[in-house]
């Protein structure tokens, strides 16, 4: 008897050992191995360019464990040569030996009078310094465009850097009549180089405030991504994901009361040198060339071919043209949607998952106030971080958009309405008709390259076992559109998240719709938010997919 009351005892201490434990570990996360940084000496060697083992090319970081970026060490390393980008081969102290957009010029090579549509234009471009030297290395950061404001035409040029201080822009002549080139210099070599620097070395230049909260009790702390903040640590865990989230420890409320969460600051390390290079006078500046009129003739028959728009398509430059302000997609058969019937339709028996930033949340509002079948649920809630919902009970249309979750610079917001995307994609079931729109950029360009690719790394699990289940779900990944150009949200930051997005999900059957593109060649000046025009032709491609011609 007493034999048996022992161990009935002992049974009732271990399954209470247990409870305790579990309730640990959900209101004291556990901690996790982060990647180490860099050493001095190796971001002496970035920042100088004296990296003499890779003389063209840019230091990344160290190879972390598949730990922290839940990817081989074999797509670690593919990834990391797919973002390489060229670098200084000397050291760089002062601003005069560096790119001077204004001493830059361009030729077109071989000029004709006239040209035909499907002809391509080459241009070389030159880069010189501030005493007008022609540069010896590449990293120069263009853009190009052809356009014509008279037709509202324009298209993407692709440029490719020769590593010597030259470059060749080529562009796709897509539409009759006249074409005018157009190159900007967003950044130079060594400005690119900055905000590499920044990006690996100094993550935590944007934070954030945690809010806590108990009874009539609050105090406000600095919380981030990244463990290297004061006063650590309160440590959040997702116990799906793994994904952390740190904030400083109050002084008197206990971690488990963090209640909201907002922006907090913008404070970047900078060299005097570093603030010059980044300066606006330096920055998205027009370079100047022959400036030729492009004289382009129409051809007899459509040469053209197009294919259905589905998934697995590949992405080509140019992805697209304008003309008359409408995009027309060489990806495939893009449809265009002008009328509320015509986007009721397409959306009818669909359920529509959206999750991202407020660049996605664009077309969540574009669709809602262009097709009033659609009625917006709680139109009271105004806060731009929603979450937001509307739906069309006569044509049976669900469509919700939500934030992606920590890390979102926002206005102060509930801490639990920021869901990662990851677990939402888990939650959905098996449904032919339902389509999942994400996106995961702006609000990751002030983070380290393991902290992007870990986030998409874990959405990517999500996305396979969700075509797992359900094969006939639609996965539509919407890239990140040009907008700033500074420290913290500069374009460069941009088009390298976007290499890595694409790059991650290649080989999958799913959607990418490259609007990188299509803000980087429209007439418009480079916003963050895009103007109304832009956002209907991305929804008029994106509607395309879910009912292609």
């Amino acid at each position: 008897m007493m034999k048996k009351v022992f161990i009935l005892s002992l049974m009732a201490v271990c399954l209470f050992g247990v409870y305790l434990y579990s309730w640990e570990a959900v209101t004291q996360p556990q901690s996790i191995k982060l990647p180490s940084p860099l050493s001095q000496h190796q971001w002496d060697q970035i920042h100088s360019g004296t990296n003499h083992s890779c003389p063209t090319q840019t230091l990344t970081p160290p190879p972390p464990s598949a730990n922290d970026t839940h990817l081989s060490p074999e797509e670690w390393q593919a990834l990391r040569d797919a973002l390489r980008w060229p670098s200084p081969d000397r050291p760089v102290t002062s601003l005069k030996d560096t790119t001077d957009p204004r001493h830059c010029f361009y030729n077109v090579e071989n000029l004709r009078d006239n040209y035909t549509v499907g002809d391509t234009v080459n241009v070389t471009l030159v880069a010189r310094d501030f005493s007008g030297n022609p540069k010896s290395y590449g990293g120069d950061f263009f853009q190009a465009r052809l356009h014509s404001p008279e037709l509202k035409a324009s298209t993407y040029g692709s440029v490719q850097d020769h590593h010597n201080g030259t470059y060749t822009v080529q562009f796709s002549l897509l539409w009759p009549g006249q074409a005018w080139i157009s190159l900007r210099l967003i950044h130079s070599s060594e400005a690119v180089q900055v905000l590499l620097r920044l990006r690996e070395d100094d993550p935590n230049r944007v934070s954030f405030w945690g809010y806590f909260e108990e009874g009539n009790k609050s105090e406000l702390a600095v919380c981030n991504a990244q463990r290297s903040i004061s006063r650590c640590c309160c440590e959040y865990k997702d116990p799906a994901t793994g994904e952390m989230w740190f904030c400083q420890k109050p002084a008197a409320l206990p971690c488990h009361t963090l209640t909201y969460h907002r922006t907090g600051g913008y404070n970047a390390k900078l060299t005097d040198l570093d603030k010059s290079l980044l300066d606006t006078k330096l920055t998205d500046i027009e370079i100047s060339g022959t400036d030729p009129i492009i004289h382009i003739l129409p051809l007899d028959t459509e040469s053209r071919q197009e294919q259905k728009c589905a998934p697995g398509l590949d992405t080509p430059v140019p992805a697209g043209f304008y003309f008359q302000d409408r995009w027309t997609s060489l990806v495939c058969s893009a449809r265009s949607f002008p009328s509320a019937e015509q986007k009721a339709d397409c959306l009818r028996d669909k359920q529509l998952y959206m999750m991202g930033d407020s660049t996605l949340r664009q077309w969540f509002d574009y669709l809602w106030k262009n097709a009033p079948t659609l009625k917006l649920m709680n139109p009271q809630n105004k806060h731009p971080s929603g979450p937001r919902m509307a739906v069309d009970t006569s044509n049976n249309v669900f469509m919700r958009w939500r934030t992606h979750g920590l890390p979102y610079r926002t206005h102060k917001i509930p801490r639990a309405q920021l869901h990662y995307i990851a677990n939402e994609i888990d939650g959905l079931a098996e449904e032919s008709q339902t389509v999942v729109v994400f996106n995961l950029c702006a609000h990751f360009s002030s983070f380290t390259l393991v902290t992007y690719v870990r986030r998409v790394a874990i959405i990517r699990e999500a996305v396979r076992s969700l075509l797992r289940r359900s094969p006939e779900t639609l996965v539509i990944i919407k890239s990140g559109n040009t907008g700033y150009k500074d420290a913290f949200t500069s374009d460069w930051l941009i088009l390298q998240l976007n290499i890595a997005l694409r790059w991650m999900f290649q080989g999958l059957p799913v959607v990418f719709i490259d609007v990188w593109q299509m803000t980087s060649c429209h007439y418009t000046p480079d916003q963050i938010h895009p103007k109304p025009i832009i956002i209907q032709n991305e929804v008029d491609l994106f509607l395309s997919f879910i009912c292609p011609q």
